[in-house]
């Protein structure tokens, strides 16, 4: 993937004039030219003014960082840590737009389903532990809105299997929900994504229209057994008789409760399709 100057400097922190002036004095970078004579990078030209923005900082000159890049080659570390680095840093000084440009390069290349499991899901996990709450919803409102668009950016393969994906209600968390969602589209499922926050008198409304083989509820947020057994039982009523497959921290701490209520529990898309099928065989036994 080829990056604009201007992407780059956000994504480094080395200002534009500066780079250019490396360009003229020291050959550094070589960037190619668009049709448009733009300059355009490749992410080993990223990286490097990467290394050596880090070793500027650490007290070398430039061109005594410049040297030792240039002398010693890159150890290698994995893409998605780079990527997800790269993201964290653009979190951290509240720059949404470098942050978005990260996720622009991550996704080049990389399927729906590998982008998710391997980027934007592990982003999501790690958000409460590295970040405060003003960067936590900066950095959250980015990934949805990259999960929610490679969810509708992805063409139907199939007339496969109806399912309905929800949040119960009060919980806002749909990030896993839509991963969910990309999984079960690529296997050719046919999915109706409520999202956020659906209070059991909307899931009702939904049933009755798709009549989903199966209902998947995304629960995040946790709750005592008094405020669970409640929202759960009032799911599985507006549901019925369509199946109910929940997930989810909110729904592992009670998963005795969930079996007794009726419903069934997943971690996987792949868990998921398992319970659908096996209940699908049971029904057509003789």
């Amino acid at each position: 993937m080829s990056l604009r100057i201007r992407t780059i400097a956000r994504l480094t922190g080395i200002r534009e004039a500066t780079l250019r002036a490396w360009e003229r004095r020291y050959g550094f970078p070589r960037p190619e030219r668009s049709e448009n004579n733009y300059r355009v990078y490749s992410r080993d030209e990223v990286e490097a003014v990467r290394r050596v923005a880090k070793l500027m900082e650490e007290g070398l000159s430039v061109s005594e960082a410049l040297a030792q890049v240039r002398a010693e080659p890159e150890v290698s570390v994995p893409t998605e840590s780079r990527w997800m680095d790269r993201f964290w840093e653009a979190v951290r000084v509240l720059d949404a737009e470098a942050a978005d440009a990260v996720l622009d390069e991550a996704q080049a290349g990389l399927g729906a389903t590998v982008y998710c499991d391997t980027v934007l899901v592990p982003l999501l996990r790690e958000m409460a532990s590295r970040l405060d709450v003003a960067r936590e919803h900066l950095a959250s409102a980015l990934v949805r809105q990259r999960l929610w668009r490679v969810f509708t950016g992805m063409e139907r393969v199939g007339e496969g299997p109806r399912a309905l994906l929800a949040c119960p209600a009060r919980d806002h968390h749909e990030g896993g929900l839509l991963a969910l969602g990309v999984h079960l589209k690529a296997r050719g499922w046919r999915v109706t994504l409520l999202g956020a926050d659906t209070p059991a008198e909307a899931l009702h409304g939904a049933c009755a229209q798709v009549r989903p083989d199966v209902v998947a509820l995304s629960f995040i947020r946790r709750r005592d057994a008094e405020d669970f057994v409640p929202v759960l039982s009032e799911a599985l009523r507006a549901c019925a008789p369509a199946p109910v497959v929940v997930g989810g921290p909110g729904a592992r701490e009670h998963l005795k409760t969930v079996f007794t209520l009726g419903a069934q529990y997943a971690e996987s898309a792949e868990e998921l399709i398992a319970i659908w099928q096996q209940a699908r065989n049971a029904q057509n036994r003789p």
